[in-house]
């Protein structure tokens, strides 16, 4: 089974590619919808007791956390201490299953690949990108989202630049989701010629 780890910096369309990935029959695990899924179950009670009030009936309400660990590295410290180990069990449990189900191809979806020392979890990686300006267009059309808010989150993000060098695979956004999804058709044609 060959593992591809897919990410990109914020705006850049790793979503959307993801899904290009599991329309085409890749089983794709996304680490932010872990996330979600954790924040309403297994991780809430331990949010609450690092960050107290901001569980709301039982889920983990994402606006009151961000006050909490927005511009404080120390509460995202903490924060990632309690998420990032549930969320690799549940991407070990998604890797375990397509083992035995001797499954061809797997996407883990990882925003932070490089950030968090996922290298070793992947055989190839893929990364999602596009021109800086496309992607500082998408992200300030986000609701909520400020030049403030952008900046802060690419303060901790690895640099595109230094992302596609150590990319295997590149999927430019920028030249239209057309384009992509065949950049994503390329790539699992050529990791079944070589799987074969």
């Amino acid at each position: 089974m060959i593992v591809l780890g897919l990410t990109g910096s914020i705006g850049m369309g790793k979503s959307t590619t993801a899904r290009m990935f599991a329309d085409a029959g890749v089983p794709v695990h996304d680490s932010d919808e872990t996330v979600h899924r954790l924040y309403a179950g297994k991780a809430a009670p331990l949010v609450e007791q690092a960050f107290p009030g901001t569980v709301q009936d039982g889920v983990v309400d994402r606006a009151l956390l961000a006050r909490h660990v927005l511009g404080n590295p120390e509460a995202l410290k903490k924060l990632e201490a309690i998420v990032h180990p549930l969320v690799r069990a549940d991407a070990d449990a998604f890797l375990e299953r397509h083992r035995a189900a001797q499954t061809p191809i797997v996407v883990l979806d990882i925003p932070l690949l490089f950030e968090t020392g996922g290298r070793e979890r992947v055989d190839r990686i893929v990364v999602v990108s596009a021109p800086a300006e496309i992607q500082r267009d998408r992200v300030l059309a986000r609701p909520g989202m400020t030049e403030e808010k952008f900046a802060s989150i690419l303060a901790r993000q690895v640099p595109d630049a230094d992302k596609r060098r150590q990319a295997d695979f590149i999927v430019d956004t920028g030249q239209g989701f057309e384009a992509a999804r065949r950049s994503v058709e390329n790539i699992i044609a050529t990791l079944t010629e070589e799987d074969a």
